[in-house]
């Protein structure tokens, strides 16, 4: 998808692509055929640049035909670059300006709280828009409203658009900072889909919201790209598409 339209952020998908495949095939209660069942559950992916690995795992899980994977990023296609709510079945809110996705989900998680409704909002965070005030702000509002119904999953891959998340502002401790707003914290391999679904399904305690630190690899199976910033932003030519497409299958036990 990335090669075929020149698109960026491929590493940024391959980090996070466990951890969507894990909610959608386990966690999440919803319904392909029918995307606005309105007891499903809400997830929004906050790193909305990663929209690549969020519409394959929605192509996949049956929200739509999967030949539109062709179109991503084209022009007139309704795959976005950044994932994009409207026309694209299961894309709960349109993101991409870091920051916001936390925002919504808690505002999602309180209404639902208020019209006394069961369903569940999960928000797919990266680490370095950790760095943004609007994040924490949200983590407080959550915390002292008790939201139990919402959880945060964050995908820790210490790379962001243009250096390591240490070098450009230090996150660490995090798991405390999380625990400081008020929030349950379980830390996990964010490519174990066991201990990802184990995180989220454990959660029955209702009054506190919860965040599962997901620690990850950007550019997770393809070595090449895993841990380099350089493939935040570059897209693969003919030959590394190749290369990766070989690693992945192999990965896979495929030929």
């Amino acid at each position: 998808m990335t090669h075929r339209s020149g698109a960026s952020h491929v590493a940024s998908g391959l980090s996070v692509a466990d951890i969507l495949a894990a909610l959608y095939a386990r966690v999440l209660r919803v319904r392909p055929l029918e995307p606005n069942w309105a007891q499903r559950d809400r997830l929004i992916l906050s790193k909305g640049h990663a929209a690549a690995a969020l519409y394959s795992v929605l192509a996949r899980t049956g929200f739509f035909d999967p030949t539109l994977l062709e179109t991503f990023y084209l022009d007139g296609s309704m795959l976005g670059g950044h994932a994009t709510r409207g026309e694209v079945p299961g894309v709960e809110h349109s993101t991409g300006s870091l920051g916001h996705g936390l925002s919504v989900g808690v505002g999602m998680a309180y209404g639902a709280r208020l019209r006394h409704h069961e369903w569940r909002t999960f928000v797919v965070l990266s680490d370095g828009e950790c760095d943004e005030g609007s994040t924490w702000e949200a983590a407080m509002f959550a915390s002292h409203h008790g939201l139990g119904n919402v959880a945060a999953v964050v995908d820790y891959n210490r790379i962001q658009s243009l250096a390591s998340t240490d070098a450009t502002l230090t996150l660490e401790p995090f798991s405390a900072k999380w625990t400081a707003f008020g929030w349950r914290v379980v830390e996990i391999d964010g490519h174990d889909h066991d201990q990802l679904v184990g995180a989220l399904e454990m959660d029955t305690d209702l009054s506190q919201p919860l965040v599962v630190v997901a620690h990850t690899i950007k550019g997770k199976g393809v070595d090449f790209m895993e841990n380099s910033v350089l493939w935040h932003y570059r897209a693969p030519n003919i030959l590394e598409r190749e290369a990766a497409l070989q690693q992945l299958r192999s990965e896979r036990g495929e030929r």
